[in-house]
């Protein structure tokens, strides 16, 4: 028996699964999920066995309060070999998801030096993201460099999308060198777009928004299960309010921040990815649920301007389909927060949407009414087995 572990690389934590690889169908089957996290207490390896609930959750004091990337693969893959029966057997390849393909990487691909050269040019467009990302696959190159690894792409699922869906309006010669929109969580809507027909039948390929809802949050217009149209464009911090990143922002309050305000690149930057969003509209969390719990007026207004501009969105995404027949709502806001999913089927009454305000509050996989125009469905999402199955195709 071999395996397939797909990784997830942020700033203080790498997420990661395991498939064994099958000949029968499905191919693939599930075995191993965790992660090895920063923590104030040190460094969190935590592993859930799909079947049998948490194998190891193991700390070890951080000899530095930054992530170290290295020493948390390291331990990682060392963990993994010693458990190889529980992981499904030999190692085969990894899958990683990278957050930023640019024009060219519109399909996943197997990493050569060249590939990882070209990807590294891309860290400019996804700061936060795109760095770390290729730094683990750096990392197992260094230490296996044998081993195949594929990078799936946040991107690429968009290229679908029509020319005039990514242009800016903005002189040409910077379109040309790449400053277009691009759409994010691809691998996201990859995945629920694979699952509407075992939901909807025949109604899949009709006008469908998937709202990808979590502390980064997009939105996706569908039509025959393919990208039309996202709130995200040339970066992870346009489109909708998220956890700490500001979304939608007039250019004019940029332009004010650095003539004005004096912020300098990097302090403007940290504002806009990090103290921006629910959290600093609120002042208090950029966790939804410590929102929705909280009395402080301020956290009800972070809500309330979440909604606001995610109603606002499914409007110019149904505009962008003309109309719309499926809500889909997805990710850790989407898939767990009860009012904020029928606070926004509210606010698109106008489109035909009808809640069925017992089953959302069940998190049932319909929350529609049988009279509602417009179907609302609650689907979980799971980049890590679409990146397995593009790794798998790749072997």
């Amino acid at each position: 028996m071999a395996c397939i572990l797909v990784l997830n690389s942020g700033s203080s934590s790498i997420k990661f699964a395991s498939y064994v690889v099958r000949e029968a169908t499905p191919r693939l089957t599930p075995t191993l999920q965790g992660h090895v996290a920063q923590h104030a207490d040190g460094v969190e390896l935590l592993v859930r066995s799909r079947e049998q609930g948490v194998l190891a959750q193991l700390v070890e004091p951080a000899a530095t309060p930054v992530f170290e990337c290295e020493h948390a693969l390291e331990r990682l893959i060392a963990w993994l070999e010693a458990h190889e029966a529980e992981c499904g057997g030999q190692l085969l390849a990894v899958g990683h998801r990278v957050v930023h393909g640019g024009q060219r990487f519109n399909a996943p691909v197997r990493v050569s030096s060249a590939v990882l050269a070209e990807l590294a040019h891309l860290n400019s467009l996804a700061p936060l993201h795109q760095p770390r990302n290729l730094k683990a696959i750096e990392i197992l190159r260094s230490h296996r460099p044998a081993l195949l690894q594929v990078a799936c792409f946040d991107t690429a699922f968009h290229s679908s999308q029509p020319e005039i869906a990514r242009a800016l309006a903005l002189p040409r010669h910077l379109t040309e060198q790449g400053v277009r929109r691009y759409g994010f969580h691809g691998l996201s809507y990859e995945y629920i777009a694979s699952q509407l027909p075992k939901v909807l039948g025949e109604r899949a390929g009709g006008r469908v928004v998937v709202a990808h809802l979590g502390s980064g949050a997009s939105m996706c217009a569908l039509l025959g299960g393919r990208s039309m149209a996202s709130t995200m464009g040339f970066s992870a911090l346009d489109g909708l309010v998220m956890g700490s990143r500001c979304g939608n922002l007039d250019p004019g309050v940029l332009l004010y921040l650095l003539q004005e305000q004096g912020l300098n690149a990097q302090q403007l930057s940290d504002m806009l990815y990090s103290q921006s969003g629910l959290l600093g509209v609120s002042g208090l969390s950029a966790d939804m649920q410590a929102l929705l719990e909280s009395p402080d007026p301020h956290a009800s207004q972070a809500i309330e301007l979440f909604v606001y501009r995610a109603v606002t969105a499914v409007g110019s995404l149904a505009a962008a389909l003309g109309g719309l027949d499926t809500l889909v709502f997805s990710a850790g806001i989407g898939e767990h927060a009860a009012p904020v999913r029928a606070a926004i089927a509210q606010g698109c009454g106008w489109l035909g949407a009808e809640l069925d305000e017992a089953a959302n509050r069940v998190h049932a996989p319909r929350i529609s009414t049988p009279a509602s125009r417009v179907q609302l469905l609650v689907l979980p999402t799971d980049e890590e087995a679409v990146i397995a199955g593009h790794t798998l195709d790749l072997l």
